[in-house]
């Protein structure tokens, strides 16, 4: 079944700039791995978001999207924009950037559906913190990422692990054309679709043994420069799994919110 019919679209569309059309169907065959697999195959964006509560519930819902139709990408104060074929460029304030694209829509609320149906999934890396206050330049830059990724999706998957359905949600933008045309195209969009999964893995991350980190943390406690400090090791050893494999070991070996995100293609 497919919801809400045309009249209640309508409705909705007089409030909101984005307008969700939502088809539920059974998941008592399909796991959200498995299904992440079937809808990101061969796809150069994808998520899959799960949360567990307390540490030991799982959350209601896992959320998957592949697809965004728009991507934004900060290096520095160098930002990039790509809708579609469409890419555009600026320099500037990252975080003024996010509030402008994020307001750009409205989305309307609906009785019985996830609480995410449209938006925003990705990250913002340790070093954006440039972008807020001087911190000083003389860490190397030895893995070359960007300070901030986020793709803004208008089709999810959502598994509700309560009725154990799968509720595939398009939403309209009512803002592009008339509330009927966004109606019909939302529902032909919300049906999912299969794709090809690439094979290997041809990235890897390099690292550098854990050396004594405390000697270096010390004095700045003392001193009353720090609060709190952490310690990291980056390791580096072969890769004879997949990323999906590592995501699940992860959330197996520490049970708490998990975030999978795949730029440029996930190896299966």
């Amino acid at each position: 079944m497919i919801r809400p019919d045309f009249k209640e679209f309508s409705q909705l569309a007089r409030e909101a700039t984005l307008v969700p059309v939502v088809k539920s169907i059974s998941a008592d065959l399909l796991t959200p791995v498995s299904a992440f697999l079937a809808i990101a195959e061969d796809e150069p964006d994808a998520f899959l978001l799960e949360s567990v509560e307390g540490g030991e519930k799982i959350g209601r819902y896992t959320f998957l999207g592949v697809r965004p139709f728009l991507r934004l990408e900060s290096r520095g104060s160098q930002i990039r924009i790509e809708r579609g074929r469409k890419v555009e460029t600026r320099t500037g304030d990252i975080f003024q950037v996010m509030k402008e694209l994020l307001r750009a829509h409205r989305p309307a609320a609906m009785e019985g559906l996830p609480p995410f149906t449209a938006g925003a999934v990705g990250y913002c890396a340790y070093d954006i913190v440039r972008q807020l206050e001087n911190i000083g330049a003389r860490a190397q830059d030895d893995l070359d990422v960007p300070d901030c990724v986020l793709m803004f999706f208008d089709r999810v998957l959502a598994f509700d692990h309560l009725r154990h359905q799968i509720h595939i949600v398009a939403s309209a933008d009512v803002t592009r054309e008339s509330a009927e045309s966004a109606y019909k195209r939302s529902r032909r969009r919300s049906r999912a679709s299969r794709g090809n999964w690439p094979q290997d893995l041809s990235r890897h991350t390099g690292a550098r043994p854990l050396t004594n980190q405390s000697s270096k943390y010390v004095p700045a406690l003392r001193r009353g420069l720090s609060s709190t400090a952490y310690g990291r090791q980056r390791s580096t050893l072969p890769l004879e799994t997949s990323s999906r494999s590592c995501s699940r070991n992860a959330g197996i070996s520490s049970p708490t919110s998990r975030l999978l995100i795949c730029i440029g293609r996930c190896a299966r």
